[in-house]
């Protein structure tokens, strides 16, 4: 349809007056909308982002469509997987609808970020943000591979730096130190560290590393690419811890959980893999000039929603909205038919993903604390804010 201004002209007053009837549609129409709808509305009506650009390094939970273009089974390319995104459609994404950093997105008054296989080469795409998070990728590079193509911790590094030197030739060089400082950049990984590597004993990996060695293996491969991020002029990190494990329908189905009970040998481990998490983010805001890093305990805010399933709405904690066998944790969702009618309810959405609502408040603590004070030593807002 051709939209061209000699055709709107003569309707100029028409849209003047459909543009004033908006806001009263709103107010009376807005809380029977859908809840992405309303959230969507109430976070943009700022035109002026908070931050010039949003970059995400990860694994599954902040994948937005990076493997669709890899020869993987961590692949989120067919329904059910997006029926309740904004499209209604699947992404690659691996939950309902949104993912925690598209939620954060919109606070950031910034569109959903593109995965960075996705883009089509111009250097406009890069300044709002680029999503590199790969299903399957750990912090180690071993991790996942069972699974088949993935984009490595380290090589998402490399496609950062790879975004960097593009930024410099094409803005120069203090205009993309000065984009990627006042960026904020958003790291989720080290689950399949233990789900795909540690927990399966590949290569007798348990032979070679007692639990706490294993987690300060993690905690030095993070911090030395926490300070690769640093020497490429990121200021502003968020590093998220890793959620509950024990609690996924996988691992209660397989350690044949009785009442739904968590595994707690493995909840003991991502615990202890978090405290060192926090402490080595603390010291790295101790020794790098002007970073603003902090680390968000998603166990901690986790635990809060298993505790106050009530408060949140959530009917089951427990069971897969889509999955087979006990607790919906022997396979990964397949099929439309597989999948709960009301994932709003679930607290997971397969096998190891969380639904779109625990994704929503989630985001909240991170972005304020909402509901629970899970990061240290600031929320991304307070990060905002924060002057380096």
């Amino acid at each position: 349809m051709n939209c061209s201004t000699e055709e709107a002209g003569p309707h100029l007053s028409s849209v003047t007056e459909l543009q004033e009837m908006v806001p009263m549609l709103l107010f009376f129409f807005l809380p029977f909308l859908p809840l992405s709808f309303q959230v969507h509305s109430q976070l943009t009506s700022s035109p002026l982002p908070l931050a010039p650009a949003l970059f995400v390094i990860g694994d599954s939970t902040v994948d937005c469509g990076t493997n669709n273009h890899l020869l993987t089974l961590a692949r989120a390319d067919r329904l059910p997987y997006g029926r309740d995104f904004d499209t209604r459609r699947p992404t690659g994404r691996f939950s309902n609808g949104r993912v925690v950093v598209d939620y954060l997105a919109l606070r950031l008054k910034l569109p959903f970020v593109r995965p960075y296989l996705g883009l089509n080469g111009k250097v406009e795409e890069l300044m709002r943000g680029v999503n590199y998070a790969s299903a399957g990728a750990g912090v180690l590079f071993a991790s996942g591979s069972d699974l088949g193509m993935h984009i490595s911790l380290t090589e998402q590094m490399q496609q950062v730096r790879d975004t960097y030197e593009r930024l410099e030739l094409s803005l120069g060089e203090a205009e993309a130190a000065d984009l990627f400082a006042k960026s904020i950049f958003y790291i989720s990984i080290g689950s399949n560290d233990f789900i795909h590597y540690y927990f399966r004993n590949t290569t007798n990996v348990r032979s070679l590393f007692l639990p706490w060695e294993f987690n300060q293996l993690l905690v030095d491969t993070i911090k030395h690419e926490l300070k690769n991020l640093y020497n490429l002029n990121a200021r502003k990190v968020v590093v998220m811890g890793l959620p509950p494990i024990g609690c996924t329908p996988h691992y209660l189905w397989e350690y044949d959980s009785v009442y739904g009970d968590c595994v707690e040998q493995i909840n003991n481990m991502i615990v202890q893999l978090n405290f060192a998490m926090t402490y080595m983010v603390h010291k790295l805001n101790l020794e790098l000039h002007g970073a603003t890093f902090t680390f968000c305990d998603t166990f901690e805010g986790s635990m809060d929603i298993f505790r106050n399933r009530d408060r949140y709405g959530f009917v089951s904690t427990t069971d897969a909205c889509c999955g087979l066998g006990k607790y919906g944790g022997m396979v990964m969702c397949l099929f439309p038919e597989m999948a709960c009618k009301n994932a709003t309810n679930h607290v997971w959405w397969d096998e190891f993903h969380p639904t779109e609502a625990v994704n929503l408040i989630l985001a909240d603590d991170v972005w304020s604390g909402k509901h629970i004070d899970m990061c240290l030593p600031m929320n991304l807002r307070d990060m905002i804010a924060h002057k380096t």
